[in-house]
């Protein structure tokens, strides 16, 4: 066998194995030996924290939604801190104190992750909810979350985002939620197993005696909290009953900068959290490598299997057949780029047309999150979104941002 033969056949079998393998496999354990958990209708106190910055055209409707959540008010705590905002969300948010909100404004910006550790500290509720401003969430998302603290081993509770389309079929659109599905059947089968490895940034719930001050420049801390959490022993849950409603990016710029950036974070998260990297000290190892790692070589074992295919094309029929189907991948890929935006009379070709696309949008999302953190030049910081459409040259925020921006950029972890 040669070198070439060899290279193609371990880097297939990963990515066989990451994208189809891993899912199967975590599907079958949990059909066969799901670990139950202990629910209970319960209503210990819930403090929502939520961190924006120059969210001003949403934050009123986002309180508005968060008062409206179907749980006692005197259970209820609202805390929202303004990172730094430079325009009116301080204000509008100050309207709403007559009916309990309390609002800290803090000067400078310093980054989500400082903010929330000021607003833990200054917390009531014995769980405490994580929010972004963007976001809606249904009226029994509280219920939803706090239930399965009935459990005493359960740590962290991830909701589920629910991504609705625009009325425009696009294929970065169709691309993201097919994504998204497909990421949330795997999140589902490892809760059922044990935990998942992260939660849904824009809806998760935790205990409070359970949180540790994150460095103030950590990228996701929808994956270093719930993970710092299951290395103490307690179980992190994805919970599909309590729903968040989000929209699909509505440009490839939008989608590619939110995907670099939380690449660029899970890449900060295996370079400072190295005990995630020992199967001695994370009990996710299997997990962690199979859901989180394997994805970052993603792109790097794409490219060496189609350098290896290429190499032993000539002469041999069956390597000629696969590059036939690489080729043919990159194309379809490559058309869908070209016609996103064009298909709202034709949803079918976009479904063809959009798996490809977005997964090398997220593969080559995968090579420039490396080197911006390489480079340092993925900062924690909020940064204002791109707009217009086409290939993008940089990443966008390290969170909420002005404009039309539909995500958040940290609220999907990768």
């Amino acid at each position: 066998m040669t070198m070439a033969t060899t290279i193609f056949w371990i880097c297939a079998s990963a990515l066989i194995y990451l994208y189809f393998g891993y899912p199967l496999l975590v599907w079958i354990v949990a059909s066969i030996h799901p670990r139950p958990v202990r629910r209970r209708e319960t209503l210990p106190d819930v403090s929502i924290l939520l961190v924006a910055r120059d969210e001003a055209p949403v934050i009123g409707r986002r309180i508005e939604n968060l008062l409206a959540l179907d749980y006692p008010g005197r259970h209820l705590e609202l805390l929202i801190g303004s990172d730094g905002s430079t325009d009116s969300t301080v204000e509008i948010a100050r309207r709403y104190r007559g009916r309990g909100v309390r609002v800290v404004g803090f000067r400078n910006c310093r980054g989500k992750a400082a903010v929330l550790n000021d607003l833990a500290g200054m917390a009531r509720g014995e769980i405490l909810l994580l929010a972004d401003a963007r976001q809606r969430f249904d009226p029994g998302v509280v219920q939803a979350l706090v239930a399965p603290f009935e459990d005493p081993g359960v740590g962290a509770v991830s909701g589920e985002l629910i991504l609705s389309e625009y009325p425009e079929e696009r294929a970065v659109g169709a691309g993201a939620g097919f994504y998204w599905r497909y990421e949330k059947r795997i999140r589902r089968s490892e809760s059922r197993i044990d935990s998942t490895v992260g939660a849904t940034g824009a809806i998760y719930a935790i205990r409070r005696r359970l949180f540790e001050a994150i460095p103030p420049d950590t990228i996701l801390d929808d994956v270093l909290i719930p993970m710092r959490i299951s290395r103490r022993g307690f179980r992190v849950l994805f919970e599909p009953e309590a729903r968040a409603w989000d929209q699909v990016p509505e440009t490839p710029r939008q989608e590619f900068a939110r995907k670099t950036r939380t690449i660029a974070g899970n890449f900060q998260l295996f370079a400072r959290e190295r005990w995630l990297l020992n199967p001695r000290r994370n009990r996710l190892w299997f997990q962690t490598m199979s859901h989180k790692l394997l994805r970052l070589a993603s792109p790097f074992l794409g490219a060496a299997m189609i350098g290896s295919t290429a190499v032993r094309a000539p002469g041999s029929a069956f390597f000629s057949a696969m590059l036939v189907a690489e080729v043919t991948f990159v194309t379809t890929a490559l058309v869908g780029r070209r016609l996103r935006g064009s298909f709202r009379s034709a949803p079918a070709r976009a479904s063809l047309l959009a798996v490809p696309y977005f997964f090398c949008l997220l593969n080559w999302a995968t090579v420039v999150g490396l080197v911006r953190y390489l480079g340092g030049r993925q900062s924690a910081a909020w940064e204002k979104a791109f707009a217009g459409d086409g290939p993008p040259g940089d990443a966008r925020s390290a969170g909420p941002s002005r404009g039309p921006s539909p995500h958040p950029a940290s609220r999907r972890s990768a």
